[in-house]
């Protein structure tokens, strides 16, 4: 897909304009711009790798099945995270774990990417992140979805309030409250690796990208009203 790979310089709408012209494999450069976003809000929201990448899968075909009804009211980017949100809500009121933390985090098993910079240096860096992570995660529902989007992510209170649908004071009381929650010493530890936890990236990224563009692509034989036409 190097000629899609090429076109990334474009807008949200110029992409969207054009897929919904037909040119379906243009998704992937939105995929590509927000896939680690997507993932990340997922796995807050779900506290599991697997189900937060069937997840956020999940909000990506929605997305795409859904394109026609985005209006440009808000973000592209906050209107996807907005799907993602409301089924992985959905999702945990169901029971899916929502309950305790992974054995694997408990045992500091997680799989997370380091810097190249020495064995010794990676060893310690991939210690903080797990004590981040697991730190992060112990955090209640609201304040841990709060957290990733705004120390993570680096949303705005602003994107953050609208996604959420709730006042930019609420954003701002559970970030005040998730930061006093976590340990201060580990907070000094990290200085600022938070924002490289829970990375979707390479080829993690590739294999959800295969995945969506799969059901995309099987769900074209039967046409959806609502869903973009292919020439």
């Amino acid at each position: 897909m190097l000629e899609t790979a090429a076109k990334s310089g474009l807008t949200d709408d110029e992409v969207i304009q054009r897929v919904r012209a037909g040119d379906r494999d243009l998704f992937e450069v939105l995929m590509r711009r927000y896939n680690q976003r997507v993932y990340r809000i997922a796995r807050s929201i779900l506290r599991d790798d697997a189900e937060a990448e069937e997840l956020a899968q999940e909000a990506w075909v929605r997305a795409y099945e859904h394109l026609d009804r985005f209006e440009g009211r808000s973000a592209f980017s906050t209107w996807l995270v907005r799907i993602l949100l409301h089924e992985g809500w959905a999702r945990a009121r169901r029971g899916r774990r929502f309950e305790e933390l992974p054995e694997s985090a408990r045992e500091g098993e997680m799989k997370i990417a380091v810097n190249e910079s020495g064995p010794e240096g990676e060893a310690f860096e991939k210690e903080i992140r797990i004590l981040l992570e697991a730190a992060i995660e112990s955090l209640p529902d609201a304040q841990r979805t709060v957290f990733m989007m705004r120390e993570v992510e680096q949303l705005s209170t602003t994107e953050t309030a609208e996604c959420l649908d709730v006042s930019e004071e609420v954003v701002k009381t559970r970030l005040h409250r998730a930061r006093a929650s976590l340990r201060r010493e580990l907070l000094a530890r990290t200085d600022g690796q938070a924002r490289t936890a829970f990375p979707f990236l390479g080829a993690r990224c590739d294999r959800a990208v295969a995945r969506v563009f799969d059901r995309i692509n099987s769900r074209a034989a039967s046409p959806n009203p609502a869903a973009p036409k292919p020439n």
